[in-house]
């Protein structure tokens, strides 16, 4: 009898390998034929799920963005109300939250590397721009939220913007993410942990700080 494949492993198992694969040597040169030799899959397997390289660099930032989500969500809940929190939680768990967005670990910094190749392949390939303009707005949707509710909460200085702010925020994560990724040697998971939360405390009221974010 033919061997029963849980569509969801293999799922999971390919997008593992494509990850690596992606990370070890980019999103342009990965091909069909390395991430199923990664995985340890005969090519044809591979090809019930691409029929070419194009899908499987969609499969890559679909899936990048999916993780991410789902971890942020369970973020989410937890500062659904930050006002029933002290001031120096609020700011934790806003780190926290953002700081999925971050290479701070081996998951993290291959998230982080498919979505940098990607958005670089999509800035000549219109065929990618609607889900890279997507992740974007995800991005600064999430940002803005994020300070909203500590606004909300009374933690944020009055005198902010938060227009301005969510962009400041939001251009000093893909900074982060960019140095951390090209440059590890200069910039390792702990300082772009501390970076994150110093700007958080910088936008907070006198005498609230968090912990680092990791």
């Amino acid at each position: 009898m033919p061997k029963h494949v849980d569509p969801a492993a293999r799922r999971r198992l390919v997008v593992d390998a494509l990850f690596r694969v992606v990370v070890r040597d980019g999103l342009q040169r990965t091909s069909l034929r390395a991430v199923a030799a990664e995985a340890e899959l005969n090519i044809g397997s591979l090809r019930h799920y691409f029929a070419s390289q194009h899908d499987l660099m969609q499969f890559a930032m679909e899936s990048m963005i999916d993780r991410v989500s789902s971890r942020l969500l369970a973020h989410l809940k937890r500062i659904d109300d930050l006002s029933r929190h002290p001031r120096t939680e609020q700011l934790r768990l806003t780190a926290e939250l953002l700081a999925e967005l971050l290479p701070l670990d081996e998951n993290r910094r291959a998230e982080v590397t498919v979505f940098l190749d990607f958005n670089a392949a999509a800035r000549t390939n219109t065929a990618f721009g609607d889900l890279s303009r997507k992740a974007a707005r995800g991005t600064r949707r999430l940002v803005r939220g994020a300070l909203t509710r500590l606004d909300a909460a009374g933690t944020l200085r009055p005198d902010l913007y938060l227009t301005i702010e969510t962009e400041r925020l939001t251009a000093l994560l893909d900074g982060l993410c960019l140095s951390a990724v090209l440059h590890p040697e200069a910039l390792d998971p702990q300082t772009c942990g501390d970076v994150l939360v110093t700007h958080l405390g910088s936008l907070s009221l006198p005498g609230e700080t968090a912990p680092p974010a990791r």
